[in-house]
């Protein structure tokens, strides 16, 4: 059973040209292989993205909402640093 798939695809000019200078200067062997690190940083990327949100953000909004009157409001923040940099 196959474990790749052929596909065509078309990028703007800049980005098929990057492609070919980076096979062309070696750092890669094919131009299949510029696409495929590619999409795994891509991927990569999404997968942090969504690890933070699930991570940090939804356990920061979770502590925000079981404790509203802790929460300082943007304007209150930006007063109290405008204030600090005049001194």
């Amino acid at each position: 059973m196959r474990t790749t798939r052929q596909m065509s695809i078309t990028l703007p000019t800049e980005m098929a040209d990057a492609v070919r200078e980076r096979v062309r200067s070696g750092q890669y062997a094919s131009e299949s292989e510029v696409v495929r690190d590619g999409l795994r940083a891509l991927i990569a990327r999404d997968q942090a993205v969504e690890a933070w949100l699930q991570g940090e953000v939804a356990a920061t909004y979770d502590a925000m909402q079981s404790k509203p009157d802790d929460v300082i409001e943007i304007a209150d923040v930006r007063a109290h640093l405008a204030a600090r940099r005049k001194a």
